[in-house]
C-alpha cells in the first residue's frame, strides 16, 4: 500500500498552482488546497524517489543523450499499458507536449494555414495554434447534458477546407473527461485522412483510465494509421513529473519526424534532461502498483464529488470522468455569468479552480476540479462551497 493520504507541503516549493492562488486571494489561509492545474497533491512513488538520488549520486549530470534502457523502457510501457507495438526509432524526445505540439504545427503546416481543435479543450491547444500564426478551426463538441460527442459533421466540413492541414486531438478529452471509443477514434482518423489532414494525438492523459472505461491508442484503430499521426505520451500525468520536462513524440513518418525534430532544434533543444529520462525510465519499470492505487482513489474521489454535488447541488451538471483526473461541472444553473462565477469561487468559497471560459467554446459557466489529491481536500472544499452558497 502507498501512502495516497498525505498532503505535501507545496506551498514554498515554487509550485505554480499555490503562487498563482495566492496572486487571485492574497489573505487565502494557509490550509487552502488549490484545486487547479494538473498535478497531483500525492507524493511521488517512492522507487522514482529513492531511484532518483541513487542515479545522482553515481552519474555526472552533463550534456546526455537517450539511453537504450531509456527508450526500451518506453517501448515496453506502450506494448504492456496500451497494446500499442511502436520501435525505438520512432520516438523523439521533447521538454514537454505542449512544446512539441507547437514544433508539429511548425513541422505539418505554414503560416495561415488552419489547425482543428475540438472544444472546450485544453486552452494551450489555442494559444499554440495562435502564437505560431496558423488559423484555429473551432469545431465545438456537443452534449446531450449528460456526456459529450464529437459534431462530425462539423468535423468533416472544417477538415475539408482546403486551407485545413492538423488537428490537435486530446485523447483522453481535457477538460470534458471523454475516452473516445475505438469507433469514435475510428471515424476521426478517416474524416481526416481522406482530407489529408495530419493528426496530432495527445495521449498525455491515456495511463488514467478509470474502472469500466477502455483507451485506445488512435494510432492503432486501422492497420496504417501511425503513418498519419503524431502519438504525444509523456510520464508527466501519470506519476507527477512535469517538472521534468521529458516528453515522448512517436512519428512513424521519417520525413515527419524529420521535420519535427528540425524544429526542435531550432532552439538547441536536442540534450534532454538526463533526470527526466531516469524518472520515466524507473516510473515505467517500477511503478505501475503505484499507478494502479492512485487510479483507485482518484476514481474514489470522483464518485465522492458525484454523490455530494447530486445530493446539496442536483441542479449542477458532473459529467462523468471516464479517463484523467479532471472533472467538468456545469455551473450554468445558479446564473452567473463567468467572471462573477469565477469571483465567487476564489473570493468567498475559497475554491481555485481551473474556469471552463478558458477551454474556449462552451466552457463558460464551468469548473474543472483536480481530483488527484487525498480525500479530505475534497471533502474540505465541497463543504466550504456548501457552507458560502447556502448561508
Amino acid at each position: 500500500m502507498y501512502d495516497f493520504v498525505t498532503c505535501p507541503d507545496r506551498r514554498n516549493a515554487s509550485a505554480y498552482k499555490y503562487i498563482n492562488m495566492i496572486k487571485k486571494n492574497p489573505d487565502v489561509p494557509e490550509e487552502i488546497i488549490p484545486l487547479s492545474v494538473a498535478d497531483m497533491e500525492f507524493k511521488n512513488a517512492p522507487e522514482i524517489v529513492d531511484g532518483l538520488k541513487d542515479y545522482i549520486g553515481k552519474t555526472v549530470l552533463g550534456y546526455t543523450a537517450p539511453t537504450d534502457g531509456f527508450l526500451n523502457a518506453v517501448v515496453d510501457w506502450q506494448k504492456r499499458r496500451h497494446n500499442y507495438a511502436i520501435e525505438k526509432e520512432w520516438i523523439s524526445l521533447s521538454d514537454g507536449v505542449v512544446p512539441a505540439l507547437c514544433d508539429l504545427i511548425r513541422a505539418t503546416t505554414k503560416e495561415g494555414e488552419g489547425v482543428i481543435i475540438l472544444t472546450p479543450v485544453y486552452y494551450p491547444f489555442k494559444k499554440s495554434i495562435e502564437m505560431n500564426g496558423r488559423k484555429v478551426m473551432d469545431v465545438g463538441l456537443v452534449t446531450d447534458g449528460k456526456r459529450y460527442s464529437i459534431d462530425f459533421n462539423a468535423l468533416e466540413k472544417a477538415a475539408s477546407d482546403k486551407n485545413t492541414k492538423l488537428i490537435l486531438f486530446c485523447n483522453p478529452h481535457n477538460p470534458v473527461g471523454r475516452v473516445w471509443t475505438k469507433e469514435e477514434l475510428l471515424k476521426v482518423y478517416e474524416i481526416c485522412v481522406a482530407n489529408d489532414v495530419f493528426i496530432v494525438d495527445d495521449e498525455i492523459h491515456n495511463d488514467l483510465i478509470m474502472p469500466g472505461y477502455e483507451h485506445t491508442v488512435m494510432a492503432k484503430v486501422a492497420p496504417d494509421a501511425g503513418k498519419h499521426m503524431a502519438v504525444c505520451v509523456a510520464p508527466s500525468k501519470t506519476f507527477n513529473l512535469a517538472a521534468m520536462q521529458t516528453s515522448m513524440v512517436i512519428i512513424e513518418d521519417p520525413e515527419v519526424r524529420k521535420a519535427f525534430d528540425k524544429e526542435r532544434y531550432k532552439g538547441y533543444r536536442d540534450a534532454p534532461n538526463p533526470l527526466g529520462m531516469e524518472a520515466c525510465r524507473l516510473a515505467y519499470t517500477h511503478c505501475e502498483k503505484w499507478l494502479d492505487e492512485c487510479i483507485e482513489v482518484i476514481h474514489g474521489n470522483a464518485v465522492f464529488l458525484e454523490e455530494f454535488m447530486k445530493k446539496h447541488f442536483p441542479e449542477v451538471v458532473v459529467y462523468p470522468m471516464e479517463g484523467t483526473y479532471l472533472m467538468w461541472c456545469d455551473f450554468n444553473a445558479w446564473g452567473m455569468a463567468h467572471k462573477e462565477l469565477e469571483k465567487f469561487m476564489t473570493g468567498e468559497a475559497l475554491l481555485f479552480l481551473d474556469e471552463g471560459y478558458w477551454f474556449g467554446t462552451g466552457g463558460a459557466g464551468f469548473e474543472r476540479f483536480n481530483l488527484a489529491c487525498p480525500r479530505y481536500i475534497i471533502e474540505e472544499a465541497l463543504n466550504r462551497l456548501l457552507k458560502v452558497r447556502h448561508c
